[in-house]
């Protein structure tokens, strides 16, 4: 027996509408999704914690609770940056291990964490801190290709992430790129080394998830990652019902009731149209683009690519940014692309096109990259290109957050007159910007509905 993990209350709705979901319309449905005998419900992490406070005004710590208090029967997963948490850099130990304390006290079962130069030193602390909370471990490792990255490295790494006290592993294929007969043998090649499930998530974007996963079910996959039909293809994951329909009556039957999984979808086919309707759905990120194995660009990053050119007027350039994606790659060490490597990777290569010499102009985050701030990338970077990039800063070449004080007593400090909870403080570590406007929009919305509160300009006019 298969079985599958959900992904349309995340991944599939951050990769096609840009994590615009709301709470409310999560929380129709949960119960329903709650019956059909799921792996696990992807629920929250990844952009979703940024995505609820940046543009719905919502508490992502409340979306997780009220799912929880819905969900009774299905373990609740969530996609952890590693070291970098939910955010967009690396953060002090003592941040990663009370986000992990805080995500499994609201609800979190399954912590799937991955790391976006596959360095093992960056999972150890969420790790630890997983187990010391009693949570499952999902090590993942981020898929991808170049002649850095091998199937026997992968397995190399499955065995290294079980020994680290991983209760599963996931192959993480962010882009589409694991193709079906590739796909057989590194499943087959990973389960031979480790003792432990292994797990498969992989994107429509080129064509073939849906045959890699055939076939990835044939070398004996565990758990494959899937999306309900409306938001299903394209830059999401293959659609569940199909899956389920393929394997009934076979040895990998998952015993899913189709006609649950139908009524489900109903649910989620008018959502659809509304999000087609106002613009979040683009039909092209329901489109299969095959130069995703030839450029190992993700879904997500080219619609960043295209925003980004659109933003200058270069658009016409488009082309000669996606033949530039592989080149500052290649000098960066092969980096997987994924956040945030995916949009380092493809800031720079944009930055090279428009301004018509490569490295004129470098981001500090692709400088940090070079430097070793991220961590150590999969293939050595060449010592003439280091001091192009960051000149004579020192490289560094420990574990990144052995070099970061403990931050949360700052922290907490910095808006002390705005928690109304404990996880506020994380909410601000990783988000302080916009974080602060959701408190005060939050404050606002209070005073708007007490009127024995709302005797000044300032808290009549929330931001």
């Amino acid at each position: 027996m298969v079985k599958i993990t959900e992904t349309v209350l995340r991944d599939a709705h951050q990769s096609l509408i840009a994590t615009r979901m709301t709470t409310e319309q999560i929380l129709g449905i949960v119960e329903e999704l709650d019956k059909i005998g799921y792996h696990s419900l992807e629920t929250w992490g990844g952009a979703t914690f940024d995505s609820c406070l940046r543009f719905l005004n919502e508490d992502p710590w409340d979306r997780l609770r009220k799912i929880k208090d819905k969900a009774k029967n299905t373990p609740l997963q969530m996609l952890f940056r590693g070291q970098n948490i939910l955010g967009y850099r690396h953060y002090a130990d003592d941040v990663v291990e009370y986000f992990v304390q805080k995500s499994i006290a609201n609800g979190i079962d399954i912590l799937r964490i991955f790391d976006a130069l596959n360095d093992v030193r960056n999972f150890k602390t969420a790790i630890n801190a997983t187990i010391k909370e009693k949570g499952h471990v999902q090590a993942a490792i981020s898929y991808t290709l170049s002649d850095f990255h091998t199937n026997e490295s992968f397995i190399t790494l499955a065995k290294q992430l079980e020994d680290m006290g991983a209760s599963s592993i996931c192959i993480k294929d962010m882009a589409g790129l694991l193709t079906p007969y590739v796909a057989y043998d590194l499943v087959s090649g990973i389960k031979n080394a480790v003792k432990i499930p292994v797990q498969l998530h992989t994107h429509y974007t080129s064509g073939v998830a849906s045959m890699t996963y055939l076939k990835a079910i044939e070398a004996g996959v565990d758990v494959v990652d899937c999306a309900m039909s409306p938001l299903a293809l394209g830059t999401s994951q293959p659609p569940t019902e199909s899956l389920v329909a393929a394997l009934k009556g076979t040895e990998y039957d998952t015993g899913y009731d189709l006609n649950k999984l139908s009524d489900i979808a109903d649910y989620f086919r008018p959502l659809r149209e509304d999000y087609l309707k106002s613009g979040l759905l683009d039909p092209k990120a329901l489109s299969v683009d095959a130069n995703t194995l030839k450029y190992q660009v993700p879904g997500g990053m080219l619609s960043n690519l295209i925003s980004q050119l659109k933003q200058q007027g270069k658009e016409d350039k488009y082309e000669e940014v996606l033949k530039e994606v592989p080149r500052v790659r290649e000098d960066a060490g092969f980096p997987p692309l994924v956040t945030p490597t995916s949009q380092i990777v493809g800031t720079q290569a944009v930055l090279n096109v428009i301004m018509g010499e490569r490295y004129k102009m470098v981001t500090k985050e692709f400088r940090a990259m070079v430097r070793g701030e991220y961590g150590q990338t999969p293939a050595p970077i060449s010592e003439e290109f280091k001091k192009k990039i960051v000149g004579d800063a020192d490289i560094i070449t420990c574990r990144p957050a052995d070099l970061i004080p403990n931050e949360l007593d700052k922290f907490r400090g910095e808006i002390a007159e705005y928690i109304e909870q404990e996880e506020d403080v994380l909410s601000y570590a990783l988000f302080d910007q916009v974080a602060t406007k959701y408190f005060k929009y939050r404050q606002g919305q209070k005073y708007k509905i007490d009127p024995n509160l709302a005797n000044t300009e300032e808290k009549t006019h929330p931001i």
